[in-house]
């Protein structure tokens, strides 16, 4: 079962991530690649890596995927125009990728197993402590430095993507909320003595 369940998954997951690139619907693209990262959880799940595979389902599944969906299908982008284009780069592309390819192949030629990983793969793992737990323990103890110092670069490059993105337009009336505050009402109210059969 464990066998027939792996390939099963292994197989939606290359499928997924084949029909994400070749898909000419957009949104097809993201439905398929939800597929891919749900079939990348099920291989998780399979290794013994229950977080990881639920903190791909949360993270990946249920935040990034449906904003990509979300986008895709509130932009009205003209797809059809932006392939009009594509044949003029093609070569560059193909050349590209036949560039990645070769490289893969021969850092796969070189590529040789170390027999201390072979050793540490089939040597039985400690159960006294769950993956969870020791996946923690490496985190906030061993890696607390580097795991807090990524965190901090992350909230960096956010602070700088907004900061770059934000542009105050003058015609865009905006709220001024201090104002508003520190009004003063005996300037911001007039009273006027109308009389009988005149107007203000």
């Amino acid at each position: 079962m464990t066998v027939f369940a792996f390939y099963l998954f292994a197989l939606a997951a290359i499928a997924g991530g084949l029909f994400t690139v070749i898909s000419r619907n957009p949104v097809h693209s993201v439905l398929w690649l939800i597929l891919a990262f749900l079939s990348a959880a099920g291989l998780f799940v399979l290794l013994g890596a229950e977080f990881v595979a639920m903190l791909l389902i949360i993270v990946y599944v249920g935040a990034v995927a449906v904003l990509f969906l979300f986008v895709v299908m509130m932009l009205d982008v003209d797809f059809a125009e932006l392939r009009a284009g594509m044949a003029k780069y093609m070569p560059l592309a193909l050349l590209i990728g036949l560039i990645v390819l070769m490289e893969l192949g021969m850092a796969l030629g070189a590529w040789q197993s170390s027999e201390a990983a072979a050793g540490q793969l089939s040597a039985p793992t400690p159960t006294e402590m769950h993956n969870t737990a020791a996946l923690g323990v490496l985190l906030y103890d061993r890696y607390f430095l580097l795991f807090q110092l990524a965190g901090l670069i992350l909230l960096v490059s956010m602070i700088g993507a907004i900061v770059l993105t934000l542009r105050h337009r003058a015609d865009v009336k905006r709220q001024d909320v201090l104002a508003q505050m520190w009004r003063d009402p005996a300037k911001a109210m007039e009273l006027k003595d109308v009389k009988p059969g005149q107007g203000l």
